[in-house]
């Protein structure tokens, strides 16, 4: 489980952040805390402290709030201009002047980190599929892990075909046209990474699933040539059957 995180409603002591923040934690007394937004606390990492201490590319925050103000970075195809903007898990970041992209994938030492991607799959994204209600008229509606809705408008409500999506399933979106372009449904022989607990960046094949009650609290079973490793349902994210449809563990 994720440490709890207090503080005011404004300020952050370096003291209480989330362990995964790459923060120096005897140099400063407060950080950056987050706006709300796509991820919550404990999931994300401020943009501002991405440029500064992940990535280098500023000295301080005052400089930081400079260049993002100067449009110079991109979430997700949006421009950033938030220095306080939560960047979480499957995120893309584009640094326009440098044109370099990056990926907010799950990894260690810390649970999120950032790894190069190409041009050409800056423009995908893998989402979770979080929550699925049946909205009005029928029509299904997708909740994805960043708070991202999607309505998926449906013939005959009693009989869905076109929305075979269950909860813990991944799709690939593509963040331009905004549509779904791939399915990865959770179950036995899907290629997943763990992106919390204990064994958060393990990549494997899904063996085995134990539901008892919830199907996020399942036991799930995942094996590699590295090992085996044992989570719940709910820190598994399916990335693709014989290979990750996107770049999702560090090189």
């Amino acid at each position: 489980m994720s440490r709890k995180v207090r503080g005011s409603l404004r300020h952050l002591r370096v003291s209480v952040a989330p362990p995964h923040w790459p923060i120096p934690r005897k140099e400063r007394v407060w950080t950056v805390k987050p706006s709300p937004g796509p991820h919550s606390l404990t999931s994300c990492i401020p943009l501002g402290i991405i440029l500064r201490d992940l990535l280098g590319y500023t000295a301080t925050m005052r400089e930081t709030r400079r260049v993002l103000a100067e449009r110079k970075v991109e979430v997700d195809g949006r421009v950033i201009t938030d220095y306080k903007y939560p960047v979480g898990l499957m995120d893309v970041i584009h640094i326009i002047p440098e044109e370099k992209y990056y990926r907010v994938v799950p990894g260690r030492p810390r649970k999120l980190v950032l790894v190069g991607i190409p041009p050409e799959e800056a423009h995908l994204k893998l989402l979770r599929v979080k929550r699925k209600t049946t909205v009005k008229g029928g029509h299904i509606q997708l909740t994805f892990h960043d708070g991202r809705n999607y309505l998926i408008r449906v013939k005959d409500p009693r009989n869905p075909v076109e929305a075979p999506y269950c909860t813990i399933d991944s799709v690939l979106f593509d963040l331009k046209a905004r549509v779904i372009l791939e399915h990865v449904p959770f179950e036995p022989g899907v290629l997943s990474v763990v992106v919390d607990g204990r064994n958060v960046g393990f990549l494997g094949r899904i063996e085995s699933v134990q539901q008892v009650f919830r199907r996020r609290d399942a036991l799930v079973v995942l094996s590699s040539e590295g090992g085996i490793a044992r989570t719940v349902a709910e820190y598994v994210f399916p990335v693709g059957r014989e290979k990750p449809l996107v770049t999702v563990v560090p090189r």
